[in-house]
């Protein structure tokens, strides 16, 4: 079917001007002028015109008698510019409109959603952050207990441990909840719960939690082994090891049995990590342990939350202000100490208080540690030494409230600590109030000298 309106760009002669009726609606946007004193749908009748016979035959050919107008054409504001919006003319075409263009389907209903489906809607949605602590801790009230499925406390966990969110109230639902439910839970599941309490260095009030763990891992150990050795790296971080469950992940049986599982290396981290553990805060262990040449470094490079944020990481500038403050030679950055630990920066101070060289001497502490573990002896020099660490505490290394470290930078602090190293931690608060380098030395200067040391030429 040819519309009129291709006819006339076809055919200009046959309707010179457009001036034909037919197509009078389209002209009306370059005819503002004219016809914003028209008073009738058609106009003054001085320009009233019958369509011409080539238009008059197209819309006949329609059926309707009209030009099936293009709903584009009709959809817009555009022509009926310069008409009285209660106008007979303006009432017709947007009758017009509103038959062509189909009619938008309405909204979705929204289900109605309470208590737990309120709850795993708010922690399924991408945007996590978008519902506050509040909301999920008013869902999990209005929750009854049959609609906190395993799924929905899991979902719960993740977001606290993602969002390093430590909210006492969900966090003692959590423990609540697997108390309540042990005898239904595996420990695929049980490790997904446990991971906010060791991660936002959280122990519950609970007072079934541990004994309900080590009941889990009694029962579950020899099943899942990832799963039992993820549980108590999470224990470890709260400092709540049972002996039990270190007797059978220590014995033979059961590192023959993961040495030859896809994930053999890094539970051997974790194993080395949980013998650190022992040898440094369980003297009074006297089970197995993990054989030497099973042993692996723990950390060996700086974690992957650190390597993400390197850009909005103060490393950079703080060796910057070392190197111009003490010289290239007196620090190590990012040096791996046994058992694997690794430091931002790293002095070594004479029992003077001098910062010495470091490639001069033995940068690390021995491990295990001796009676004494602060110093170590030069014998060439025939004095003490003492190993200083820088500790960057940057905001993404606490929860989200800023002043708990997450489990994992508290447990290294710890280690290092109790190996005999000096720990001097520069928090994010005060590095980000220090504006540019010069503050920057100063800032670092007061720091090393509160605890005795000195350099340059009256250091040594």
């Amino acid at each position: 079917m040819v519309s009129i309106t291709q006819l006339h760009a076809s055919s200009p002669a046959l309707c010179p001007g457009l001036q034909c009726s037919a197509v009078w609606p389209a002209a009306a946007p370059t005819s503002t002028a004219l016809l914003s004193g028209a008073q009738q749908v058609g106009g003054p009748a001085s320009w009233r015109r019958p369509p011409c016979r080539p238009c008059a035959g197209a819309a006949a050919a329609s059926g309707t008698g009209e030009e099936p107008w293009g709903a584009a054409a009709l959809a817009g504001p555009e022509p009926y510019q310069g008409f009285p919006s209660d106008g007979a003319l303006v009432c017709a075409l947007e009758q017009e409109r509103r038959f062509r263009l189909p009619p938008k389907p309405p909204p979705p209903l929204q289900p109605v959603l309470r208590g737990g489906q309120t709850l795993e809607a708010a922690l399924s949605c991408p945007h996590f952050l978008r519902h506050p602590q509040q909301h999920l801790i008013r869902s999990l009230a209005e929750a009854r207990p049959e609609e906190l499925t395993p799924h929905v406390m899991v979902l719960l966990a993740q977001h606290l441990a993602r969002h390093r969110l430590r909210e006492p109230r969900l966090l003692e639902a959590i423990a609540h909840f697997l108390v309540v439910q042990e005898a239904q839970l595996n420990s695929k599941v049980v490790q997904k719960l446990v991971l906010p309490f060791g991660r936002l260095n959280y122990l519950p009030l609970e007072q079934q939690f541990m004994p309900c763990l080590e009941r889990i891992l009694a029962r579950e150990a020899g099943v899942a082994p990832l799963a039992t050795v993820n549980i108590l790296m999470s224990l470890c971080q709260l400092r709540c090891l049972p002996f039990r469950a270190l007797h059978f992940v220590f014995s033979p049986g059961f590192i023959s049995h993961v040495s030859g599982t896809p994930h053999a290396l890094i539970v051997r981290r974790y194993l080395s990590l949980l013998d650190t553990a022992v040898e440094l805060e369980l003297p009074g262990y006297r089970g197995p342990r993990l054989p030497r040449r099973q042993q692996v470094p723990i950390f060996p490079q700086p974690l992957i939350t650190d390597r993400a944020r390197c850009k909005y990481s103060h490393k950079d500038i703080v060796a910057e202000g070392l190197r111009q403050l003490l010289g290239e030679e007196k620090y190590r950055q990012d040096l791996t100490v046994p058992p694997g630990y690794c430091t931002d920066f790293l002095l070594c101070v004479s029992s003077s208080g001098a910062v010495l060289p470091v490639r001069t001497q033995d940068p690390f502490l021995p491990y295990p540690p001796r009676s004494c573990p602060h110093t170590t002896r030069d014998p060439a020099q025939s004095r003490f030494l003492s190993r200083v660490v820088l500790m960057l505490r940057e905001r993404w290394h606490y929860c989200r409230d800023g002043r708990v470290l997450l489990g994992s930078r508290a447990l290294r602090e710890r280690h290092l600590g109790l190996m005999g190293y000096q720990l001097l931690p520069l928090p994010f608060e005060e590095l980000e109030s220090q504006r540019g380098l010069p503050q920057l030395k100063s800032y670092l200067r007061q720091k090393l000298q509160a605890l005795g040391l000195r350099w340059g030429p009256e250091g040594g």
